[in-house]
């Protein structure tokens, strides 16, 4: 098989790519590497959905794969997925698509724009070690959040468990190309008040790539 890891960061796949061997160059920002018989090519995008939707569009357009993985950290609405916690985000939005009407903000949908901006993963690969992971609901933005007030407003409006700012744009265009996908994110803090003291990033990025690998070894 042929599969496509896509991360916004090194930091975030560098566990997974320790444990691949030797590397190539496929082309800009990708490596190509074997594991268990596979061809892995790896993605490194860089930070946002402008980027990730740049760089998955140029690849995919060229080469095609048989699944397409999306590796990375998010930050927890839900007091159940603690920091470490490992999940599959199974739908995903863009949250900040919309407009303000003085202290109200109004959805791309509440503006009848045509837009897409919500992404369900209806079929992701058949995988055992996907299948153990908590199934969740993300958003994806621009700016992470860390005032009170905003995270009360988006938790009113769209009851996210989870949030990143590459993981709709990832979905929207593995949904474009058909291709097979899963969106797997280690929560690395708890959306607050920002507060980095109590951000667990190597416990995260440790739990992911342990992750990734169990998903990779059940391809």
């Amino acid at each position: 098989m042929r599969i496509l890891i896509v991360a916004a960061t090194t930091a975030e796949i560098d566990p997974v790519v320790a444990k691949l061997g030797a590397a190539s160059d496929r082309g800009p920002r990708v490596k190509t590497y074997t594991h268990a018989g596979h061809e892995v090519d790896v993605l490194v995008t860089g930070v946002g959905m402008v980027a990730t939707s740049a760089w998955c569009s140029r690849v995919l357009a060229l080469t095609r794969y048989n699944v397409g993985l999306n590796v990375g950290l998010c930050g927890s609405f839900d007091p159940a997925l603690a920091p470490g916690t490992v999940v599959h985000v199974v739908t995903d939005r863009i949250a900040e698509l919309g407009a303000e009407d003085h202290e109200t903000f109004l959805s791309i949908a509440e503006l009848n724009l045509p837009c897409e901006h919500e992404f369900v993963n209806t079929a992701p690969p058949f995988n055992a070690a996907l299948s153990r992971l908590p199934a969740v609901t993300g958003i994806t933005v621009n700016t992470v959040h860390g005032n009170a007030r905003s995270i009360a407003a988006v938790t009113r409006r769209f009851k996210p468990q989870v949030e990143s700012m590459e993981g709709a744009a990832f979905m929207y265009a593995c949904l474009i190309h058909d291709l097979p996908f899963a969106q797997v994110r280690a929560v690395s803090n708890v959306v607050e008040a920002r507060n980095r003291d109590a951000w667990k990033m190597a416990e995260a990025i440790h739990n992911l790539g342990r992750t990734a690998l169990g998903i990779l070894d059940h391809v």
